[in-house]
């Protein structure tokens, strides 16, 4: 079984209208490209759960609420490759004691932070023993305060301890330096249009991709759990991050 857990968002571009955000939504975007079933453990205040659920819901994978108290929000800029993001809310801290009991049992888990404060090393640590975890690196260069998003690499070495797979964008790696120095068996880092570099084994695989445009809020947390569920049937490292990479190119065509 494939579990995904994360907070969701709120998140307004440009100063429009808020939308369903976060790494459970643009998950479950790609999933249901994918035709692969997971269940998915969605996080946010109960009072915004009647707003930013049905969206979720609404695109077919198995979704469990996990009540929460906050409710992260994000006001997001994108002009061509350019983007900005301002925070505007923080969301829910996972505790051990809030992992819900059956995703526990899950033998491939992807996390999904927001911030840096999302999912603690403790959360980690008891999600990822035993089984292959995969973290979003925006948990680890994205500080948990308000106002323009800036990332720093001031994390915890702890977070990555029980960390399998490591999904990073271009920005995130070059924040984290060494990537090597790092620990993790799977590192991914996305270049946009360019692609992505997978490191794996001692080596590194470049995988090529076609620039499509369309709105790119997403297409990170759906190259993550595309690149799961391919190594969770079997796909090599190369193999699997190509499948990811066409997963997104899929989702930004059918959104255009």
């Amino acid at each position: 079984m494939i579990a995904l857990l994360g907070n969701l968002a709120r998140d307004l571009f440009g100063g429009g209208q808020a939308r369903t955000g976060g790494g459970p939504f643009h998950g479950a975007r790609a999933l249901r490209q994918l035709r692969v079933s997971a269940e998915i453990y969605a996080r946010c205040a109960l009072a915004d759960r009647d707003a930013l659920l049905p969206p979720l819901v609404s695109l077919g994978s198995p979704v469990q609420y996990v009540p929460g108290t906050a409710t992260a929000s994000f006001e997001i800029w994108e002009a061509g490759a350019e983007r900005r993001m301002r925070v505007l809310a923080l969301g829910d801290t996972w505790l051990p004691s809030d992992i819900p009991e059956r995703a526990a049992t899950a033998r491939w888990i992807h996390v999904a932070p927001l911030l840096r404060n999302d999912f603690p090393a403790q959360t980690l640590a008891a999600l990822g023993r035993g089984r292959m975890l995969s973290l979003d690196g925006q948990g680890l260069v994205r500080p948990a305060r308000l106002g323009d998003l800036e990332l720093d690499a001031d994390f915890d070495p702890e977070l990555l301890r029980e960390v399998s797979v490591l999904k990073l964008s271009d920005e995130e790696a070059e924040v984290l330096g060494d990537l090597d120095a790092l620990g993790v068996p799977e590192v991914i880092v996305t270049h946009g249009a360019a692609g992505a570099t997978v490191h794996a084994g001692g080596g590194s695989e470049e995988i090529s991709a076609t620039a499509i445009g369309g709105n790119h809020t997403g297409t990170g947390d759906a190259f993550a759990i595309a690149y799961l569920a391919a190594r969770s049937e079997g796909a090599a490292p190369g193999a699997a991050a190509r499948q990811a990479t066409a997963v997104v190119a899929a989702l930004l065509v059918s959104e255009r």
